[in-house]
């Protein structure tokens, strides 16, 4: 704004927010979605502004009047049902709660953890004490886990292609309900949330 006038699309664009939104189950490009360029298509017809995609698993960082994250998972959901005749999980998060998640890290101070092999689980709403004691439970190695708020932090030391049992045990006790990013995919999606923010 110059001369103090007021600018309404510098107010339309200060009111709007950043969402990372992270769909469960889908593999851009293969049965589920035609590609990124369609899921892109579908956010903006929802009204979001700046839909930008990464990589192949569901992402996707747009902008957005809605501050009310549950009905705004559930309508991104119903658009995707409708348009392509399956309902994925749809976790949201803003940045600020992707900070808190890359801060939260329990294996930041170790040496030697490779980024690719660290996966966060992200869910919608924090786990039941009894829940968290099966998960725990789990935990007999190689991989280890640790349980942060709404998050699963998983370390697969061998590759999580590798690891046949513990994945299949992890989504039975949790019953599907999250979608797990690998660390590398965290931080650039936080990276791609902060840019939108600045508006870059």
């Amino acid at each position: 704004m110059r001369g103090g006038a007021f600018h309404p699309a510098f107010f339309f664009r200060s009111v709007m927010t950043v969402i990372v939104s992270m769909l469960r189950g889908v593999n851009v490009g293969g049965h589920n979605l035609s590609s990124m360029a369609a899921l892109r298509a579908l956010y903006e017809s929802l009204g979001f502004e700046d839909s930008q995609t990464y990589i192949q698993s569901g992402n996707v960082v747009f902008r957005t009047k809605e501050r009310n994250l549950t009905a705004l998972g559930a309508k991104i959901g119903s658009a995707i049902e409708q348009k392509f005749g399956f309902r994925p999980g749809v976790v949201l998060r803003t940045p600020s709660e992707l900070r808190h998640v890359i801060a939260a890290n329990p294996f930041a101070k170790r040496a030697g953890i490779e980024p690719a092999k660290l996966h966060v689980m992200f869910l919608s709403t924090p786990l039941a004490a009894e829940v968290q004691k099966q998960l725990l439970a789990l935990n007999s190695g190689p991989e280890e886990l640790r349980i942060v708020g709404r998050e699963l932090y998983v370390y697969y030391p061998e590759g999580a292609g590798k690891s046949k049992l513990f994945p299949v045990l992890l989504g039975h006790t949790l019953k599907n309900s999250g979608t797990s990013r690998n660390w590398n995919t965290v931080t650039k999606l936080l990276k791609m949330a902060e840019e939108l923010e600045a508006g870059k």
